[in-house]
């Protein structure tokens, strides 16, 4: 099968890299990918190790390769705007604000060309992103949007700054998940939301292809199953409020009926392809 996009795989400076989940070191092999692999600890989390240090992330998105990842998002962005809308409206976001309604803030990480921003803006909210490859210029060039190109945490938000957060396709590809979820918690308002959308190595996809898999690729780090994504979400200060999965068979997969089939039984059922989370923030008193 088609897996998605990536930079090419290449040699790199590695790092054996502790459980990001629960900080233990005994790892079980899980997936032997061409020049990389996965690992899966006791308590469940797959990550690759070794994993690519920092700096080698970094200049993967900011180099030639972030420039081929803003054509591949320009060719998609009217396809992935529309799953991200389904997905958002799924877990229970609302796209309507009520006239007399306080502004909303909103902050979508990982933001790439700013489709989502863009359309959010003309409802009404008032909206920020994050983009560290070269997409982040486009959205500031093209559309005008208020789009930082500094990781999360080097932007310095003030605290309890945004009502919404949304990181769309993210988690999967950060060095440090646990403290990402740590600095978005600290910039979420009180009772405010975070959504989490990542690739579900529990769904049907993962378990039938193995290292075939679409999202078993060099950019992912750690690929989530729906219990260790809200484990480590619950130990970061967040309450689960929603979870959809949705994707039963990849597109040329199978026939059009039995892809279909699949599609509809992934999502009440819960094996789905890819997975949506939101969250509620939990301020201590």
């Amino acid at each position: 099968m088609n897996k998605t996009w990536s930079t090419p795989v290449h040699a790199f400076e590695e790092e054996i890299v502790s459980c990001a989940l629960c900080g233990g070191n005994v790892f079980n092999l899980f997936l032997k990918c061409e020049g990389f692999g996965y690992v899966r600890c006791k308590c469940g989390l797959v990550q690759m190790n070794p994993q690519p240090k920092k700096d080698d992330l970094h200049a993967r998105y900011s180099s030639t390769y972030g420039k081929d990842y803003l054509q591949y998002e320009l060719k998609n962005e009217s396809a992935f705007l529309k799953l991200q809308q389904l997905a958002l409206k799924d877990a229970g976001f609302k796209f309507n604000l009520k006239d007399n309604a306080l502004e909303k803030t909103f902050l979508d990480i990982g933001c790439a060309t700013g489709a989502l921003l863009a359309y959010l803006k003309e409802c009404g909210f008032s909206v920020t992103g994050v983009e560290i490859s070269p997409s982040a210029e486009y959205a500031v060039k093209q559309r005008g949007l208020d789009v930082k190109s500094l990781p999360l945490e080097d932007n310095s938000f003030p605290n309890e700054s945004f009502d919404t957060v949304h990181a769309s396709h993210l988690i999967e590809h950060l060095k440090d998940p646990r403290g990402f979820l740590t600095e978005a918690h600290r910039i979420i308002k009180p009772a405010g939301c975070l959504f989490i959308t990542t690739p579900n190595i529990s769904g049907f996809q993962a378990r039938l292809f193995g290292n075939r898999w679409r999202s078993a690729i060099f950019d992912h780090l750690y690929l989530f199953s729906v219990r260790t994504l809200i484990k480590l979400l619950k130990s970061t200060g967040y309450k689960v409020k929603c979870i959809r999965t949705w994707g039963g068979l990849a597109a040329g997969t199978a026939p059009g009926w039995l892809k279909k089939t699949a599609d509809f039984l992934a999502k009440v059922f819960g094996f789905g392809d890819v997975m949506i989370v939101r969250c509620e923030v939990i301020k201590p008193n």
